[in-house]
């Protein structure tokens, strides 16, 4: 089933409207910018509608109440309850205002019309005078004030609905229409401003293909009567996600109950949010202004939450778009203050790279899911859009790498879907939905899904910033029909590839199949010696030998030069004890090399330290492949760091998940190189030593990592075009250039 809609009568005369009356802002305001003036205007005209009829009757209330003692005065939830039950009986969210005013005896009053706006706008409920505050509309009100245009905004604002016909009361549009009329306005002021649009705004296509299948699998359970759901967004931006989801699910069970949840950074974003709730009546306090990560010391301030605005809160569904590659330095100091808890805090799989946060929102949406039903609870379903770096950046062993590994150990991946690119209006990258979910289905359980909707889509007839490309409804079925078919290789009914084919768009792969061992595979150190000029010259670029001449004492000049020419004598009899060694002979075995030298060193009436010892070897030695090995003092062969190189070797077939190994890529080691050592041993013989037979694996440096490398799994060759045919196009290229350079110059 897919999202529809429900446009009422007056919906697009409304959009209309608005902005026609937006164009009089032109001059102190961009286009992009009549958002900052028409989002609150149109919350303003909202609650005006609502709340006009009753304007004396709460006026007269609140100042009895006022006028009483105190210890008599209404207070609180109780003067809140009180206040709205006179604006309407059925209302079960606070908004009122006691200022006495209204829109038209506003506009009745040109001369104090400013000062009586900003006193109305102070006589709103708590919330709602929150919401205009993020909006920071007092500023906006000044600005126009000064431009001369706030009266004539207002005036135009109010006139216009009256001479269109149109009311934005709850008697001719219901809340819900409303909130669809103020999605819609959002939607559109966002793509008006789409060079800042993608920080808080995502394609409702795009939410409609999450909202699609994040409830595929569940339809049964969601058909229930009076099932209860909590959902919630982490990133809510302007609610498109949360706003969507709730009219999916109303649309399939109308007795369905909802609660609706998130957490926003950006002012203006959860202004906008917290508007669209409250215009249909529905809770605005779950909807928590701050920073979901976290920041350390940092100010409560307006509200503001510098933290998990819903600790110890566990939801059904979850949804998300996270600021794609944005760096989280801020919340930095508190995230790895966290991470030290390990898995009793929300980041204990590991931390990614300070450039990009991603994978932080995941693990904390993963926190927030209920039990799952093996261990009595209800399970959670996930879905968020990310960029392509959390799919392969990072390896094995890094932070990115072990959080994959432990989303896929712990069976919580059910599938990713490939978005095309040029879908998003701040940037034209290819994208991917993430379906993660703890009650996974009996056939998916163990494996992930991935499907390639990179073709799903159509051309816009009009470019939004980098936005060009659109998933039509077609699109969007197709692909939620694919994801609920769970058909490996299954082929779309629609889209081909360049042969002409059905293009493959889903594929099932084994948990096991995205994991890797990251082998250190050594070989010998092979050296050879020689006393020559050139070699005995090579001693003045080794470090330990040039810090013989050089003094450790600071301020002394005296001692400094004393030590500096105890050094220098030091390097020069160094030099002169080599010379007696035949410079012609060349010695292809450390050990028979060292007895020369040994016995040339011991005559020095100076003691050598190690690293002199070993910066005199390092000068008279060169790589040989035909020298002797290099044994270290257990008789060992020692590895050349120059030839040391890595293999990646898939897990064995079988093994169970998850490992052993523990995600600091120690604990455990031992436990898994018993399950794996065998595997390993195969992938040499077959792979390495057939190439390098002297080559081993230093298992003690072994890591796991884990990648999803989607595009490469849907990779299909496409051969070139015959050469005939290209030289044929480029003749006619060649001869219509000709031509139109003749009409020039004729």
């Amino acid at each position: 089933m897919t999202i529809e809609l429900n446009q009422h009568p007056q919906h697009s005369k409304l959009v209309t409207l608005v902005w026609s009356i937006a164009n009089i802002l032109r001059g102190p305001y961009r286009p992009p910018q009549y958002r900052r003036v028409m989002l609150p205007l149109i919350v303003l005209g909202r609650f005006d509608a609502i709340l006009s009829p009753y304007t004396q009757q709460v006026k007269a209330f609140y100042d009895v109440e006022m006028s009483k003692p105190k210890d008599k005065q209404l207070k609180g939830v109780f003067l809140e309850k009180a206040l709205t039950k006179i604006t309407s009986s059925e209302r079960k969210q606070s908004l009122y205002n006691v200022s006495g005013f209204n829109l038209e005896t506003l506009l009745a009053d040109s001369e104090h019309f400013t000062a009586n706006l900003l006193k109305y706008i102070d006589g709103f409920s708590d919330k709602a005078k929150d919401i205009f505050a993020k909006f920071e509309f007092e500023k906006e009100i000044e600005k126009l004030d000064d431009a001369n245009r706030l009266y004539l905004i207002f005036k135009n604002f109010n006139e216009e609905l009256k001479k269109s016909g149109l009311d934005l009361s709850p008697k001719s549009i219901s809340n819900l229409q409303m909130g669809y009329l103020f999605e819609e306005l959002v939607r559109k002021f966002n793509e008006q401003a789409n060079e800042e649009a993608g920080d808080h705004f995502t394609p409702r296509e795009v939410i409609n293909l999450m909202v699609n299948v994040i409830f595929a699998e569940d339809s049964k359970e969601l058909s229930k009567l009076s099932k209860h759901c909590l959902i919630y967004d982490p990133t809510a931006g302007t609610g498109g996600m949360l706003s969507e989801s709730e009219k999916y699910l109303k649309d399939y069970n109308n007795t369905i109950s909802l609660e609706l949840y998130g957490q926003e950074y950006n002012p203006e974003s959860y202004a906008i949010c917290c508007s669209d709730l409250l215009i249909k009546d529905e809770p605005a306090e779950n909807i928590v202004y701050g920073d979901t990560l976290g920041v350390k010391n940092a100010k409560e301030k307006d509200g503001y939450v510098p933290h998990d605005g819903h600790q110890n809160k566990h939801f059904d569904y979850m949804f998300s778009n996270p600021p794609f590659g944005v760096e989280w330095k801020p919340e930095k100091d508190f995230v790895e203050t966290e991470a030290k808890l390990g898995f009793s805090g929300r980041f204990g799989a590991g931390l990614p790279r300070i450039n990009d946060g991603s994978l932080l929102f995941l693990q904390h949406m993963i926190s927030k899911m209920k039990p799952a039903p093996e261990k009595g609870g209800e399970g959670s379903r996930i879905a968020v859009v990310f960029n392509g770096s959390p799919l392969f950046t990072g390896d094995a062993g890094s932070g990115e790498s072990n959080i994959r590994r432990w989303i896929i150990e712990n069976d919580l991946l059910e599938a990713i879907i490939a978005l095309p690119d040029q879908m998003f209006y701040n940037t034209g990258i290819y994208t991917y939905v993430w379906l993660v979910s703890n009650k996974k289905s009996k056939k998916r359980q163990g494996k992930v899904q991935l499907i390639d909707g990179t073709a799903h889509y159509q051309k816009m007839i009009k470019s939004l910033g980098n936005k060009r490309n659109e998933l039509s409804v077609e699109h969007i079925a197709e692909l939620t029909h694919l994801y609920a078919n769970f058909i490996h290789e299954e082929r779309s009914k629609t889209i081909k590839n360049q042969s002409g084919d059905f293009k493959v768009c889903s594929k099932i792969f084994t948990n096991q199949d995205f994991g890797y061992l990251k082998l250190v595979v050594e070989r010998p150190l092979r050296l050879n010696f020689q006393v020559s000029v050139e070699r005995i010259a090579r001693l003045d670029n080794q470090t330990a030998f040039i810090n013989l001449a050089v003094s450790k004492k600071i301020k002394d000049e005296k001692q400094i030069a004393e030590e500096e020419q105890i050094g220098i004598t030091q390097q020069q009899a160094i030099k002169a004890i080599l010379t007696k060694i035949d410079a012609n002979t060349v010695w292809k075995d450390r050990k028979s090399f060292l007895k020369v030298l040994d016995s040339q060193l011991k005559k020095l009436t100076f003691k050598l330290s190690a690293p002199v010892k070993k910066a005199i070897l390092d000068a008279l030695s060169e790589r040989d492949p035909d020298a002797e090995i290099c044994l270290d003092s257990k008789g060992d062969p020692e590895a050349d760091p120059q030839l040391r190189d890595t293999e990646l070797v898939s897990l064995p077939l079988g093994i169970l998940l998850p490992l052993p190994l523990g995600y600091d890529n120690e604990s455990g080691l031992d436990k898994l190189l018993k399950l794996v050592r065998p595997h390993c041993e195969a992938y040499m013989q077959t792979e390495v030593l057939p190439h390098v037979p002297d080559a081993w694996v230093d298992y003690n440096k072994t890591k796991v990592g884990y990648e999803i490398p989607i595009n490469r799994h849907f990779y299909v060759y496409e051969p070139p075009r015959p050469l005939a045919e290209i030289k044929a196009d480029i003749e006619q290229l060649e001869q219509e250039i000709m031509q139109l350079l003749g009409e020039l110059s004729a």
